[in-house]
């Protein structure tokens, strides 16, 4: 069945739907399935294992007393907390893909969607695991900010310096350029909806005050995001219980639904089983990130002890996002029946949108599937208006914050960049040295050059070792980050003004690449992860608060680790 058609009158629109299923090809699909599966097995489900003590780590990292009494002063200053990353990191995953993405799921994949997203939660949540301990083993330091991530691990685990570089490249474009127009789109149509103004003025608003946070760097993106990221999150699924309990009456036939669609149970079932599972994975992974490759990132930025230690606590994230926030959202739809399942959309040359409908219920919006189920569902508890509003505050949170995160996902791949730029100078300049010392070294003359040419090489040696250490000390680098920062708020503007079919188009091939060069990676770092793992169960057995070891487990490249 095919459940989005395209007309050739638009051919940049036909060329990004090309794209898009080149990515998203059936192949990536099992990929992420298969992967999280992996990891479940290969860690005998550290995810239900370890469930109690993720909840515990958010807190108390170190034990009851949470303090780690080996680090210095100074190491103490450095990085984030545990909690901050997993407030950045629940951030990022708790979006516009929990209201718009769990709605556009439902209307062109069928309530049997949300199972499927349910499925790639709880298997995503071992590969969660996986790439956030990852990230902590490969992080570095740069004057205080930990930098981590698929670049980072890439590069030293895998020994690839090449593939290290282009998932930077691509996640500084996706995250800078793509992604954030997704959030916006979402916070200008339904803000525009109950407001009654146009999409442009939401996008200057919230690129402005997007603007305010992203130019403070992580400590304040982390300090607005341990603030309103879980409160938001906990208001929601409140608001979402009380809906449910005015429906409770038909709350199990939801759930019988849910499952019989999942599995292609009935006629319509049958008829778009493929769709129903493909956009449950597309849109879980969209709104969970686990696999992605950003969920790391923020990782690597928490202090612990153990890297195992923050894996455990972005595995966690994933449940709270799909498993309650997600859930929240779809409960609410399928039980007040506010939702079509789409045959296929067709933008027309002119413009204009025509829908086909396998299932169409009364009290449904028309249209393209999108943030009006979700409000439609709570405006039949509370009147459209005040409906409307709340979603629309709901929303311009989630996705307020969701940009913070992209902008640092973004932010510490160009850094990477840089610094590998510099590293790459610099061995040149070794190199150079080194053969003319090697020919060139009798001679008055050459040994005044040699001499001159290892001042210059000092000097640049220091140069670049200020540059890494003083975030932003690099002219070059500077020069990007700013443009960066630009960017994404001209991205957040651009984002409020185009429809939204095109704008979600954009964010899932981003995302699509993101995950292929990731889970592919983190499959093939798997050892580590999984001796890691054991090291730090075999510490605790001793009773003792797990410290990392990385010499001791055989793994090179961890230089943060040695002096830490």
């Amino acid at each position: 069945m095919n459940i989005l058609s395209v007309t050739s009158g638009n051919w940049l629109t036909s060329l990004i739907q090309t794209v898009n299923s080149w990515v998203w090809s059936p192949a990536l699909v099992a990929l992420c399935l298969l992967a999280g599966l992996y990891f479940s097995l290969r860690t005998r489900f550290v995810q239900v294992r370890r469930f109690g003590e993720m909840f515990r780590l958010l807190f108390f990292p170190n034990g009851r007393n949470n303090k780690d009494k080996s680090a210095s002063p100074d190491q103490k200053k450095k990085g984030i907390t545990s909690f901050q990353a997993f407030a950045m990191a629940l951030s990022g995953r708790v979006g516009t893909g929990n209201i718009v993405g769990v709605a556009t799921a439902i209307g062109l994949g069928g309530p049997g969607a949300i199972v499927w997203m349910w499925i790639i939660a709880f298997f995503g949540a071992g590969s969660a695991f996986a790439e956030a301990t990852l990230a902590q083993i490969y992080k570095e330091d740069h004057n205080g900010q930990f930098r981590g991530g698929p670049a980072y691990y890439i590069e030293k685990g895998l020994h690839s310096p090449f593939f290290g570089s282009l998932f930077a490249v691509m996640a500084a474009l996706a995250c800078g350029f793509f992604l954030p127009p997704v959030q916006c789109n979402g916070i200008a149509i339904s803000m525009s909806q109950t407001l009654s103004v146009a999409p442009w003025t939401i996008g200057i608003g919230v690129a402005l005050l997007i603007g305010l946070v992203i130019i403070g760097g992580v400590k304040r993106i982390a300090n607005v995001a341990q603030i309103v990221a879980p409160f938001m999150a906990f208001l929601y699924i409140i608001l979402s219980i009380i809906v449910l309990a005015v429906h409770i009456d038909i709350v199990p036939a939801v759930f019988i639904d849910m499952l019989r669609s999942s599995v292609g149970a009935g006629q319509v079932g049958s008829a778009i089983l493929g769709s129903t599972i493909a956009w449950g994975v597309k849109r879980g992974i969209y709104s969970n990130e686990a696999g992605q490759g950003t969920g790391p990132i923020v990782a690597a930025a928490a202090k612990v002890t153990h890297p195992v230690k923050q894996g455990l606590v972005q595995a966690f994230s994933v449940y709270i996002d799909t498993l309650l926030v997600c859930t929240a959202t779809a409960l609410m739809i399928l039980a007040c029946g506010t939702y079509n399942v789409i045959d296929t959309i067709q933008h027309l040359p002119n413009g204009g949108v025509s829908v086909s409908y396998l299932v169409q219920n009364p009290q449904a919006p028309l249209g393209e599937p999108g943030v009006f189920y979700t409000s439609a569902a709570l405006s039949s508890l509370t009147g459209r208006r005040l409906g409307d509003g709340i979603i629309s505050f709901a929303l311009f949170f989630f996705a307020f914050t969701t940009i913070m995160a992209y902008y640092y996902y973004a932010e510490t791949n160009l850094v990477y960049l840089f610094s590998r730029f510099r590293m790459r100078k610099l061995r040149n300049m070794q190199n150079i040295v080194q053969a003319e010392r090697d020919t060139n070294s009798s001679s008055d003359v050459n040994r005044q050059w040699m001499e001159s040419e290892e001042r210059m090489l000092s000097d640049m040696q220091e140069d670049y070792r200020r540059a890494d250490s003083t975030f932003g000390d690099d002219r070059g680098e500077k020069i990007v980050i700013w443009i960066l920062r630009i960017s994404t708020i001209s991205a957040v503007f651009i984002g409020s003004m185009l429809g939204s079919g095109i704008v979600w188009t954009l964010g899932d091939i981003g995302v699509g690449i993101m995950a292929w060069i990731n889970i592919i990676s983190i499959l093939l770092l798997s050892p580590k992860a999984i001796n890691s793992l054991r090291d730090y169960e075999r510490q605790q057995r001793l009773g003792v608060n797990p410290r990392f070891d990385a010499e001791a487990l055989g793994i090179k490249n961890a230089d943060f680790w040695k002096d830490y």
